[in-house]
């Protein structure tokens, strides 16, 4: 354990290297989700049709999705053999943030969706009769719920942060170009090199404990 805390702790390249990669690629997975996350959480909040009730369950059971199984599928579109394989974007980084989008935007919607749908009902209608029209509403809207929107954000960033799958079937774990802090991991105790894959660890239950802190933090009082 010593040597774990001394290898992270004493600024190995290839350690911090491999830190910084996953936090790079969880950030941009992370806000290219936000669109489409949050305009379908929204859009989710906003009635209680069947059509809404149907996509919603349907995007409730995709963050419960195993990671691989969303690597498996999105492995199958960019191979060789596959509609995208032209592009060669398969053991790229390019290739895992594709996989962590389709990751995180379920979780953003839903979280978001879950979020307003705790608003009252008549906020639109309040500020409606306030003067208030198109954007001047969203912009309410945003404003109201912007501690669900920032939840919803940072908790899809820890998500991706600590998956393992999509990274180790999209990238393929390549030595300074998509090996990330889970795939590392992986590796160096299935070579019995404990003290990366400790120090590496330990890196990501600091992060896992910062974003759970931030969700906290950011969570209404009354879901408290």
């Amino acid at each position: 354990m010593n040597e774990a805390f001394g290898l992270l702790l004493s600024g190995d390249a290839e350690t911090w290297a491999i830190v910084g990669r996953s936090l790079r690629f969880s950030f941009f997975s992370t806000v290219f989700s936000l669109v489409p996350g949050l305009a379908l959480g929204l859009w989710l909040a906003k009635g209680d049709d069947r059509p809404r009730r149907a996509i919603s369950a349907v995007i409730g059971a995709l963050t419960a999705v195993p990671t691989v199984v969303i690597g498996l599928f999105v492995y199958g579109f960019l191979s060789r053999s596959g509609p995208l394989g032209f592009f060669g974007l398969l053991y790229t980084p390019s290739a895992v943030v594709i996989g962590q989008i389709l990751l995180s935007t379920p979780i953003v919607a839903s979280l978001v969706w879950a979020g307003l749908s705790r608003v009252d009902p008549r906020f639109d209608e309040t500020v409606s009769t306030l003067g208030g029209r198109g954007l001047a509403v969203a912009g309410a809207v945003l404003r109201e719920g912007a501690p669900v929107f920032a939840g919803a954000v940072v908790a899809a960033f820890g998500r991706v942060t600590g998956e393992v799958g999509v990274a180790m079937m999209l990238g393929g774990n390549i030595r300074f170009s998509t090996r990330t802090m889970t795939t590392a991991i992986a590796l160096d105790a299935s070579k019995g090199e404990f003290e990366r894959a400790i120090s590496l660890g330990i890196a990501l239950l600091a992060i896992a404990l910062v974003v759970n802190f931030t969700v906290h933090i950011l969570r209404p009082r009354n879901d408290r």
